[in-house]
């Protein structure tokens, strides 16, 4: 709501003051600036009236009605928060054995698509297979695993089958999260991955979620400890979750369907 008033004490010229807000109009009360009689306009108005006609419904509040809007603020505040309380022990994130049963379906499909590569590629010629092979079972019988994998690069097509199967993964994980927000086997368990505020983590969030990823991978060599966290962490999060600021939630038609029934349910369907 716009105010003007007219300024008596201008004897030349435009005397219409504005637009004001009305704690404005109010300080101009104080300083004596506007009187009773001084009259007074604002939107909505059909015509200009003195300040008196206005004085009671907006002269400025006193202490009671100060007290009054702090208390109507403060429940307000408060019952927000109880809002998201309740809205954060609905929300049902995803826990480890639900995520581990995604992600072992995801290396499923991975496990085809690159399986058939390695096939073309080695029916091609380009990957010596047999020698891979050989190298493979000397791994599974070696005592000393890191020096039977520095072999594997020595082995023709074997560090091009391994580009080529990150590159793969990349894609695989970045173009799911990104544009369905999960991937095969989060849609098979149905749940997905959203940022911290609730919003479509995007091109950019699936990306960068996915380089942290690489650094939850490494933890393997200490007992997986960026997977674990997930077991204890109040929003199930992962590392590559905590640094990349994303959260794996099951899909709102899951959390419905697995919501308490309510009292007034349950009696309904028993009449």
């Amino acid at each position: 709501m716009k105010w003007y008033f007219i300024d008596e004490s201008i004897t030349d010229g435009e005397r219409r003051q504005g637009p004001y807000s009305i704690d404005e109009i109010r300080e101009f009360v104080n300083q004596g600036k506007i009187t009773e009689t001084t009259l007074v306009w604002h939107s909505g108005e059909e015509d200009w009236k003195p300040w008196s006609a206005y004085k009671e419904e907006f002269s400025a509040p006193d202490d009671a009605d100060l007290a009054r809007e702090e208390l109507l603020e403060n429940t307000i505040k408060a019952l927000e928060e109880v809002m998201k309380k309740e809205q954060f022990a609905r929300y049902r994130y995803a826990g480890f054995f639900t995520r581990a049963a995604a992600y072992i379906v995801d290396n499923l499909i991975l496990g085809f698509i690159c399986g058939g590569i390695l096939f073309i590629l080695s029916a091609t010629g380009v990957v010596d297979f047999p020698a891979l092979q050989e190298a493979l079972n000397s791994l599974a019988n070696s005592a000393s695993t890191t020096e039977a994998v520095s072999k594997l690069p020595s082995i023709r097509g074997v560090s091009l089958f391994m580009g080529i199967l990150n590159v793969i993964q990349a894609l695989y994980f970045i173009i799911f999260h990104a544009i369905y927000s999960a991937t095969p086997g989060k849609m098979l368990v149905h749940i997905h991955v959203e940022t911290r505020e609730g919003a479509k983590i995007g091109w950019g969030g699936a990306t960068a979620r996915y380089l942290c990823s690489i650094l939850t991978q490494m933890t393997l060599f200490f007992y997986g400890l960026g997977y674990l966290i997930v077991c204890i962490d109040p929003r199930r999060r992962a590392l590559h979750d905590w640094i990349a600021r994303t959260s794996v939630v099951f899909n709102e038609e899951a959390r419905i369907s697995k919501a308490p029934r309510s009292e007034s349910n349950d009696e309904s369907k028993e009449n």
